[in-house]
Protein backbone atom coordinates (compact mmCIF):
# COMPACT_ATOMS: atom_id res chain seq x y z
CA UNK A 1 0.00 0.00 0.00
CA UNK A 2 2.91 2.38 0.31
CA UNK A 3 4.21 1.84 -3.43
CA UNK A 4 3.32 4.49 -5.77
CA UNK A 5 0.41 3.89 -8.63
CA UNK A 6 1.82 3.23 -11.99
CA UNK A 7 0.51 2.17 -14.99
CA UNK A 8 2.24 -0.74 -17.01
CA UNK A 9 2.01 -2.73 -20.68
CA UNK A 10 2.37 -5.97 -20.63
CA UNK A 11 3.89 -6.81 -24.36
CA UNK A 12 4.93 -11.10 -23.59
CA UNK A 13 3.88 -13.68 -25.24
CA UNK A 14 1.31 -15.52 -23.57
CA UNK A 15 1.53 -18.95 -23.52
CA UNK A 16 -0.03 -22.11 -21.31
CA UNK A 17 2.27 -23.66 -18.98
CA UNK A 18 0.91 -26.99 -20.38
CA UNK A 19 3.10 -26.28 -23.73
CA UNK A 20 6.35 -24.86 -22.12
CA UNK A 21 9.50 -27.42 -22.33
CA UNK A 22 7.83 -29.62 -24.64
CA UNK A 23 9.80 -31.00 -27.73
CA UNK A 24 8.00 -32.30 -30.50
CA UNK A 25 9.39 -35.67 -32.18
CA UNK A 26 8.89 -36.35 -35.58
CA UNK A 27 9.32 -40.25 -36.54
CA UNK A 28 11.92 -40.89 -39.39
CA UNK A 29 12.67 -44.14 -39.21
CA UNK A 30 14.64 -46.37 -41.74
CA UNK A 31 13.90 -49.98 -41.76
CA UNK A 32 16.62 -52.49 -43.55
CA UNK A 33 15.13 -54.76 -45.84
CA UNK A 34 17.02 -57.75 -47.16
CA UNK A 35 16.41 -59.11 -51.01
CA UNK A 36 13.48 -61.72 -51.79
CA UNK A 37 11.42 -59.12 -49.22
CA UNK A 38 8.36 -56.69 -49.45
CA UNK A 39 6.93 -54.22 -47.60
CA UNK A 40 2.88 -54.05 -48.27
CA UNK A 41 1.09 -50.88 -45.93
CA UNK A 42 -2.87 -51.31 -46.16
CA UNK A 43 -5.36 -48.24 -45.81
CA UNK A 44 -7.16 -50.53 -42.78
CA UNK A 45 -5.13 -51.64 -40.18
CA UNK A 46 -7.97 -54.42 -39.71
CA UNK A 47 -7.00 -55.77 -43.04
CA UNK A 48 -2.77 -56.22 -41.87
CA UNK A 49 -3.06 -57.65 -38.91
CA UNK A 50 -5.99 -60.35 -41.19
CA UNK A 51 -2.75 -60.76 -43.73
CA UNK A 52 -0.57 -61.29 -40.73
CA UNK A 53 -2.80 -64.22 -38.98
CA UNK A 54 -3.15 -65.63 -41.91
CA UNK A 55 0.97 -66.81 -41.76
CA UNK A 56 1.24 -68.16 -45.65
CA UNK A 57 0.30 -66.90 -48.63
CA UNK A 58 -0.06 -68.46 -52.28
CA UNK A 59 0.56 -65.73 -54.91
CA UNK A 60 -0.39 -66.48 -58.51
CA UNK A 61 1.87 -65.18 -61.11
CA UNK A 62 1.35 -64.42 -64.59
CA UNK A 63 3.15 -67.23 -66.43
CA UNK A 64 1.06 -68.97 -68.84
CA UNK A 65 -0.77 -72.00 -68.59
CA UNK A 66 1.44 -73.91 -66.09
CA UNK A 67 -0.55 -72.94 -63.25
CA UNK A 68 1.42 -75.23 -61.16
CA UNK A 69 4.52 -73.40 -61.71
CA UNK A 70 3.23 -69.92 -61.78
CA UNK A 71 2.48 -69.93 -57.85
CA UNK A 72 5.45 -68.90 -54.82
CA UNK A 73 4.61 -69.18 -51.32
CA UNK A 74 5.36 -65.88 -49.10
CA UNK A 75 5.19 -65.34 -45.25
CA UNK A 76 3.33 -62.30 -43.73
CA UNK A 77 4.91 -60.92 -40.50
CA UNK A 78 4.26 -57.44 -38.15
CA UNK A 79 6.84 -54.94 -38.41
CA UNK A 80 8.44 -53.76 -35.51
CA UNK A 81 10.63 -51.08 -34.88
CA UNK A 82 12.15 -48.73 -32.31
CA UNK A 83 10.57 -45.75 -31.15
CA UNK A 84 11.87 -42.66 -28.30
CA UNK A 85 9.60 -43.07 -25.40
CA UNK A 86 11.85 -40.76 -23.20
CA UNK A 87 14.16 -38.17 -24.98
CA UNK A 88 16.99 -35.87 -22.92
CA UNK A 89 19.12 -33.28 -24.98
CA UNK A 90 21.58 -30.68 -23.12
CA UNK A 91 21.40 -27.93 -25.41
CA UNK A 92 24.11 -24.86 -26.07
CA UNK A 93 24.07 -22.01 -27.87
CA UNK A 94 27.02 -21.26 -30.69
CA UNK A 95 27.85 -17.78 -29.72
CA UNK A 96 29.34 -17.48 -33.01
CA UNK A 97 26.76 -19.26 -35.14
CA UNK A 98 23.68 -18.28 -36.67
CA UNK A 99 20.57 -20.13 -37.70
CA UNK A 100 19.29 -18.72 -41.12
CA UNK A 101 15.41 -19.27 -42.36
CA UNK A 102 13.06 -18.28 -44.92
CA UNK A 103 15.67 -19.23 -47.45
CA UNK A 104 14.44 -19.21 -51.20
CA UNK A 105 13.63 -21.82 -52.28
CA UNK A 106 16.32 -24.51 -53.56
CA UNK A 107 14.10 -25.23 -56.76
CA UNK A 108 15.29 -21.49 -58.39
CA UNK A 109 18.65 -21.97 -57.31
CA UNK A 110 21.17 -24.83 -56.46
CA UNK A 111 22.63 -25.31 -53.03
CA UNK A 112 25.96 -24.18 -53.49
CA UNK A 113 25.25 -20.93 -55.21
CA UNK A 114 22.58 -20.26 -52.22
CA UNK A 115 25.60 -20.88 -49.26
CA UNK A 116 28.13 -18.49 -51.50
CA UNK A 117 25.43 -15.91 -52.05
CA UNK A 118 25.11 -15.77 -48.13
CA UNK A 119 28.19 -15.93 -47.32
CA UNK A 120 28.96 -12.83 -49.71
CA UNK A 121 26.19 -10.91 -47.93
CA UNK A 122 27.25 -11.88 -44.32
CA UNK A 123 30.93 -11.40 -44.91
CA UNK A 124 30.57 -7.69 -45.34
CA UNK A 125 30.60 -5.52 -41.99
CA UNK A 126 28.20 -2.88 -43.71
CA UNK A 127 25.90 -6.24 -43.76
CA UNK A 128 26.61 -6.44 -39.90
CA UNK A 129 28.86 -8.89 -40.64
CA UNK A 130 32.56 -10.28 -41.02
CA UNK A 131 35.04 -13.10 -42.23
CA UNK A 132 32.30 -16.56 -42.41
CA UNK A 133 34.49 -19.67 -41.21
CA UNK A 134 31.63 -22.22 -42.13
CA UNK A 135 28.49 -22.27 -44.08
CA UNK A 136 25.73 -25.39 -44.23
CA UNK A 137 22.57 -26.23 -45.16
CA UNK A 138 20.83 -28.32 -42.18
CA UNK A 139 19.64 -31.61 -43.60
CA UNK A 140 15.65 -31.86 -44.38
CA UNK A 141 15.14 -28.18 -43.37
CA UNK A 142 14.94 -25.25 -45.34
CA UNK A 143 17.55 -23.69 -42.94
CA UNK A 144 20.79 -22.78 -43.12
CA UNK A 145 24.02 -22.20 -40.73
CA UNK A 146 26.64 -19.60 -40.39
CA UNK A 147 29.42 -19.63 -38.36
CA UNK A 148 31.75 -16.03 -37.87
CA UNK A 149 35.59 -16.30 -37.07
CA UNK A 150 34.97 -13.52 -34.82
CA UNK A 151 33.18 -12.76 -31.44
CA UNK A 152 30.29 -10.25 -31.15
CA UNK A 153 29.32 -10.60 -34.97
CA UNK A 154 26.18 -12.98 -34.43
CA UNK A 155 24.92 -11.90 -31.29
CA UNK A 156 24.54 -8.35 -33.22
CA UNK A 157 23.16 -9.92 -36.10
CA UNK A 158 20.51 -12.36 -33.70
CA UNK A 159 19.52 -8.78 -32.40
CA UNK A 160 18.23 -7.67 -35.69
CA UNK A 161 15.56 -11.02 -36.56
CA UNK A 162 15.69 -10.05 -39.97
CA UNK A 163 18.18 -8.71 -42.44
CA UNK A 164 16.55 -8.13 -46.19
CA UNK A 165 19.51 -10.08 -48.92
CA UNK A 166 19.38 -9.36 -52.49
CA UNK A 167 19.42 -12.62 -54.32
CA UNK A 168 19.22 -13.04 -58.17
CA UNK A 169 17.77 -9.51 -58.16
CA UNK A 170 15.27 -10.42 -55.20
CA UNK A 171 15.38 -9.03 -51.92
CA UNK A 172 14.66 -12.07 -49.55
CA UNK A 173 13.45 -11.12 -45.98
CA UNK A 174 15.38 -13.97 -44.06
CA UNK A 175 14.71 -14.34 -40.58
CA UNK A 176 18.00 -14.83 -38.29
CA UNK A 177 17.64 -16.65 -35.01
CA UNK A 178 20.27 -18.39 -32.51
CA UNK A 179 21.83 -21.72 -33.38
CA UNK A 180 21.43 -23.91 -30.87
CA UNK A 181 23.50 -27.59 -30.53
CA UNK A 182 22.10 -30.46 -28.92
CA UNK A 183 23.79 -33.35 -27.42
CA UNK A 184 21.58 -36.39 -26.04
CA UNK A 185 22.09 -37.28 -22.42
CA UNK A 186 19.22 -39.62 -22.03
CA UNK A 187 17.13 -41.81 -24.72
CA UNK A 188 14.84 -44.85 -23.98
CA UNK A 189 13.25 -46.52 -26.73
CA UNK A 190 10.53 -49.02 -26.69
CA UNK A 191 8.86 -51.49 -29.48
CA UNK A 192 5.70 -50.53 -31.59
CA UNK A 193 3.98 -52.20 -34.41
CA UNK A 194 3.37 -50.75 -37.54
CA UNK A 195 0.01 -51.20 -37.75
CA UNK A 196 -0.90 -51.02 -41.57
CA UNK A 197 2.30 -52.44 -42.61
CA UNK A 198 3.37 -56.26 -43.52
CA UNK A 199 6.50 -57.54 -43.93
CA UNK A 200 6.72 -60.31 -46.85
CA UNK A 201 9.19 -62.46 -47.41
CA UNK A 202 10.91 -65.68 -48.78
CA UNK A 203 10.20 -63.86 -52.07
CA UNK A 204 11.67 -66.06 -55.13
CA UNK A 205 13.38 -63.43 -57.94
CA UNK A 206 11.00 -65.23 -60.82
CA UNK A 207 9.72 -62.02 -62.43
CA UNK A 208 11.29 -58.46 -63.22
CA UNK A 209 10.86 -56.04 -60.74
CA UNK A 210 7.48 -54.19 -61.74
CA UNK A 211 6.15 -57.34 -62.59
CA UNK A 212 6.82 -58.95 -58.90
CA UNK A 213 5.07 -55.62 -57.46
CA UNK A 214 2.36 -55.90 -59.35
CA UNK A 215 1.42 -59.63 -59.15
CA UNK A 216 1.97 -58.62 -55.06
CA UNK A 217 -0.32 -55.92 -55.10
CA UNK A 218 -3.18 -57.83 -57.33
CA UNK A 219 -2.93 -60.31 -54.60
CA UNK A 220 -3.09 -58.38 -51.51
CA UNK A 221 -6.10 -55.90 -52.37
CA UNK A 222 -8.33 -58.70 -52.97
CA UNK A 223 -10.50 -59.31 -50.67
CA UNK A 224 -11.16 -62.87 -50.97
CA UNK A 225 -7.46 -63.82 -50.16
CA UNK A 226 -8.50 -61.46 -47.28
CA UNK A 227 -6.52 -58.40 -48.63
CA UNK A 228 -7.88 -54.92 -49.42
CA UNK A 229 -6.77 -51.30 -50.31
CA UNK A 230 -3.13 -51.10 -51.14
CA UNK A 231 -1.75 -48.16 -50.09
CA UNK A 232 2.13 -48.45 -51.02
CA UNK A 233 4.03 -51.22 -51.60
CA UNK A 234 7.95 -51.61 -51.53
CA UNK A 235 9.54 -54.73 -53.27
CA UNK A 236 13.54 -55.62 -53.04
CA UNK A 237 14.34 -58.18 -55.38
CA UNK A 238 16.54 -61.38 -54.09
CA UNK A 239 20.49 -60.09 -54.06
CA UNK A 240 20.09 -56.80 -53.24
CA UNK A 241 19.30 -54.63 -50.14
CA UNK A 242 17.30 -51.79 -49.81
CA UNK A 243 16.03 -49.41 -47.17
CA UNK A 244 12.33 -48.14 -46.28
CA UNK A 245 11.54 -45.27 -44.15
CA UNK A 246 8.63 -44.87 -41.99
CA UNK A 247 7.08 -41.49 -40.94
CA UNK A 248 4.16 -40.58 -38.79
CA UNK A 249 1.00 -42.47 -39.72
CA UNK A 250 -1.23 -38.66 -40.14
CA UNK A 251 -4.06 -40.92 -41.71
Amino acid sequence: STLPEKKMMFKGLMVNKEDMNKLMLTPLIRYPLPGGSALVTFEEAEVAQRIIDLREHVVELSCGEELDQCRVRVQAAPVEILLPSALEICLTQRSRSILLSDLPSLARLDEETLLDKLELFFSKAKNGGSEVESKKLLDNSAHAVLTFTQDGVAEALIEKGHIEVPIRKEKCNIKISPYMSGDITNLQLQPSRCLRTVLLSGIPDVLSEESMRDALEIHFQKASRGGGEVDALAYVPAGRTGVAVFVEDTG
